[in-house]
């Protein structure tokens, strides 16, 4: 389940985040997740426009003066308030940061989370936020594609030389590698396209669709698996994300054998890992309920 690292308006404090982890981790889900956003331009309606990387009807949580909180600085805090439950983004903007920045960032934080680290990463929909970054937004697929390259190279190697034509450099040593062996599993999002599907199958471990894939579900994940063999990868080589809303029943509380039918067509579709996307307040109990939830859709996947 996402937890919200950002708020419409000002907030006081943030220690509902500490709370939905606490609650998260004692319900039995397996990931905790928080989003990014590093500045706003005006341009928010530009989240709906798919020519961009928006997604049609899609609207942007908050306005440009909402508070963002910078999510592996989460992600970090979390983690000492924590002992079992992943910790993951969804999504980071990972070419905003210089790839052995973010190598170094992401190994220490899985170190000091004790091996509990997800990296979900995309390339994002805003212009403004890659130029006040200082990052071409036209080549943004690209400069990804080169910071997952450099990332995974400096998790598994002792000594790595890189050359291309904006980034070079020589016999580069990075200690300490993540816990994970291999590196950190990384989740690739976006739509069915050539770019994504490759990137998918030279660094990702999982797939989180967008925009119209996402509504497509079982469409989606076949045509994805035919883009990544078209690319040389393994088209059964990846899990895939899909997301279960907790819906009511008659007397307003959660509706389990709803959400276990949605949760079992999803893994028929091909879903290998459900995210909640929304708890309404009005459930009260948030941990019971939870935990209740939680078996109910175990026991429908596993059936």
């Amino acid at each position: 389940m996402g937890i919200p690292s950002f708020s419409v308006e000002a907030t006081a404090n943030w220690e509902h985040l500490t709370d939905w982890a606490h609650v998260l981790e004692g319900a039995g889900f397996d990931r905790l997740l928080v989003s990014e956003h590093i500045a706003f331009g005006m341009n928010i309606d530009a989240y709906a426009d798919p020519d961009v990387g928006g997604t049609a009807g899609g609207r942007q949580p908050t306005g440009p003066d909402g508070p963002w909180l910078e999510p592996l600085t989460v992600l970090t805090y979390l983690a000492a308030r924590t002992e079992r439950i992943r910790l993951g983004t969804n999504i980071l903007l990972a070419a905003l940061r210089p790839a052995a920045v973010l190598a170094k960032t992401v190994a220490t934080l899985d170190v000091l989370s004790g091996g509990r680290i997800d990296l979900g990463v995309g390339v994002g929909w805003q212009r403004e936020e890659y130029e006040v970054a200082g990052v071409d937004f036209d080549r943004r697929g690209a400069i990804l594609d080169q910071t997952l390259e450099v990332c995974t190279r400096l998790w598994r190697e002792n000594e790595v030389s890189y050359a291309s034509p904006e980034l070079t450099f020589e016999r580069i040593h990075q200690m300490p590698k993540p816990l994970q062996p291999g590196g950190l599993p990384i989740w690739v999002s976006g739509t069915v396209n050539r770019a994504v599907a490759r990137r998918l199958a030279r660094f990702g471990k999982y797939w989180i669709p967008w925009g119209q894939d996402a509504r497509d579900l079982a469409g989606g994940i076949g045509r994805m698996r035919a883009a990544v063999d078209a690319t040389g990868g393994d088209p059964d080589g990846f899990g895939v994300t899909g997301s279960l809303r907790a819906k009511a029943d008659a007397d307003d509380r959660p509706d389990l054998a709803a959400v276990a039918a949605d949760a079992a067509a999803l893994a028929k579709a091909g879903v290998t890992d459900l995210r909640l996307t929304h708890w309404p307040p009005r459930f009260g109990n948030r941990e019971a309920d939870l935990r209740t939830f939680v078996e109910a859709v175990r026991g429908a996947v596993t059936a």
